[in-house]
């Protein structure tokens, strides 16, 4: 030291958690060893009577240590006096270009040193706007927590006292170890008559083989070969010493090697070719682990998944697994709707033989017609969706609006489980509580014969999706003759029959039918919807099982009604008890066919 210093201290130390919850590592700062940077009042850097000297850098096995010296300037003067009389009793560091991975802050620049009132503070701290993640480029103000030492000697006392002073922290990080090192074996050897075996036994192969490298690494340090003499280095020793399946040679990356390789990387644009410049050509890091199957498998650097980049959600908000949903819109958009729940409807039947005009011969008796009259009255039922969140929880989750996000599925799902009611039913048990019972809303499938017309088509076990298709295209034709509701039918299908068809050819190759269009030109229906909840749907009749493949149907022939306050609503409820957030979708519907004849529920059987 050629020049006299007023004070020193401890710039930043090692392996001391911030309140962030990040650490400086050792040498995050090692190239700033030597150098000199500004000393600054408090990190303001916008005037430059805030300067007040100049620190003089050193990187230590703990951290960073400062010498400082104050300039003549007013400021720095009164400085100086603040520091001496104790007033002012700690540094802090403002750094940039700062590398992290997960919470260990690897590498940065100093770019000057502050006095700061920040003596009262226990250990290192970090005021900063550093972006949490995997090495990112960023600043921080860094404060170590530690006090200052104040000179008041002349130069060459200066150059004694640090000395003296780095003597004196080596000795003591000797002493912390020797004390270490005697606690634990006098724990090994007394406590709970544990001896150093048991410990080590207890020890997985992996720690057994760090133990076994640190054992022959001593040994090779102190000149002793494999035969227990000391000599030259013997290149078998190691292999003398730990078996072949004990003992692996892994080399590792020093930190400034990961430094350049990093650098060289931003500069070519791959990893992998940055090691090669940086190392070598010849360069390789091996690591050895075991497959599945037994074999010996080396890769080019261990664990070399920690270089990767963390992976990033290509969307904020999550996106829903769901059934495809064109054929609840065309349910949903196509039934009738009344402004009215309870439904009652009257037919007059006249389809009966009593009820045919009669020739009349002079002298007879006129008989009266018989019409019989049928009525059918549907009431209505809640059905709805509820959800609920701790209010913690919403203000948490800052990457999307949670409230939208499950209002949408709400009113999304409760739309399908409708429209699955009107065409098939719920499908849940009449036991279950839950139930959405079929007297109230009533599926087209399953209703009377008056409304729905039954399509059957009896096959063999054996038979093929072409036969399939086949039967079932001319059982739909022949229930056509039958029909008597609107006229604008939509065939809502199993999605097998609509792909077979697609594919069925005729005798020389060709498709029989090129478009869905076609298909539904043939079927006498305007279009042909997919549903997926059709799926493996069956019912039983008359002993026999039937398996549903489609349903026929104008749904401007299905009423949907609701009384005033009864039809979709969202409901938000706040429980200050438990403090959560409460959200309940519900209608009060009622729904049935209100047409005879006015569908086909096409099904097959199976011999």
């Amino acid at each position: 030291m050629g020049r006299k210093y007023d004070f020193s201290g401890w710039a930043t130390r090692n392996d001391i958690p911030c309140s962030d919850g990040r650490t400086i590592r050792k040498d995050a700062f090692a190239h700033n060893d030597g150098q000199t940077v500004p000393l600054v009042w408090n990190h303001q850097h916008n005037d430059p009577t805030n300067v007040l000297g100049h620190a003089c850098l050193e990187n230590r096995d703990d951290g960073v240590y400062a010498y400082c010296s104050f300039n003549d300037t007013e400021m720095a003067n009164n400085a100086k006096e603040q520091v001496r009389h104790g007033d002012i009793t700690a540094l802090s560091i403002y750094a940039n270009q700062l590398k992290q991975h997960g919470g260990d802050v690897l590498h940065g620049a100093i770019r000057e040193v502050s006095l700061v009132l920040a003596g009262a503070n226990p250990g290192a701290f970090i005021d900063s706007v550093i972006v949490h993640g995997e090495m990112i480029d960023e600043e921080a103000i860094i404060y170590s927590g530690e006090n200052l030492t104040v000179f008041q000697h002349s130069d060459e006392e200066v150059e004694e006292d640090i000395a003296e002073e780095q003597k004196e922290v080596e000795e003591t990080e000797e002493d912390k170890e020797e004390n270490l090192q005697h606690a634990e074996g006098e724990n090994m050897a007394t406590g709970n008559d544990r001896t150093v075996k048991d410990v080590f036994d207890e020890f997985t192969d992996e720690q057994k083989n760090v133990v076994y490298f640190m054992i022959g690494q001593a040994l090779e340090d102190a000149g002793v070969t494999a035969d227990g003499e000391a000599g030259g280095e013997d290149p078998n020793m190691k292999h003398n010493i730990f078996d072949d399946e004990m003992y692996n040679d892994t080399e590792v990356l020093s930190h400034s090697a990961m430094e350049d390789i990093f650098s060289e990387a931003k500069r070519c644009g791959s990893l992998r070719h940055a090691f090669t410049n940086v190392m070598g050509e010849d360069a390789t890091l091996t690591h050895t682990v075991t497959d599945n199957a037994g074999n010996d498998v080396t890769y080019g650097i261990s664990n070399i998944d920690y270089l990767f980049p963390e992976a990033r959600n290509l969307n904020d908000i999550p996106e829903f697994i769901k059934r495809d949903q064109e054929w609840v819109n065309k349910v949903m958009s196509g039934v009738h709707q009344s402004p009215f729940a309870r439904v009652k409807t009257i037919f007059a039947d006249i389809t009966m033989d009593e009820a045919r005009a009669r020739g009349y011969i002079k002298g007879n008796l006129k008989k009266e017609e018989v019409i019989n009259l049928l009525k059918r009255e549907t009431t209505p039922q809640t059905v709805y969706k509820k959800q609920k969140f701790d209010r913690d929880d919403i203000v948490d989750i800052t990457s999307f609006d949670v409230i939208v996000w499950i209002k949408n599925e709400m009113k999304m799902m409760l739309n399908e489980e409708i429209a699955r009611a009107i065409l098939i039913g719920d499908g849940r048990t009449l036991e279950d509580p839950d139930k959405i019972n079929p007297q109230h809303i009533r599926p087209v499938w399953t209703d009377s014969e008056l409304f729905t017309i039954s399509a059957l088509s009896t096959l063999a076990q054996s038979s093929t999706f072409d036969e399939k298709v086949d039967a079932i295209v001319d059982s739909i034709i022949v229930a056509q003759e039958d029909y008597e509701g609107s006229g604008n039918t939509v065939l809502y299908c199993n999605k097998w029959f609509l792909t077979r068809a697609l594919l069925k050819r005729n005798s020389i190759g060709e498709r029989v039918w090129k478009s869905k269009a076609e298909l539904a030109s043939e079927l006498m229906v305007n279009d042909i919807i997919p549903v997926s909840v059709f799926k493996n749907q069956k019912r039983t009749v008359d002993t026999k099982e039937r398996e549903l493949v489609g349903i026929v149907v104008d749904l401007n022939d299905y009423n949907v009604g609701t009384d005033k306050g009864g039809e979709l609503n969202m409901f938000d409820d706040f429980d200050i008890d438990y403090n959560q957030f409460k959200y309940l979708i519900e209608s009060r519907m009622s729904g049935a066919l209100t047409r005879p004849k006015s569908a086909i529920a096409v099904e097959m059987s199976f011999q």
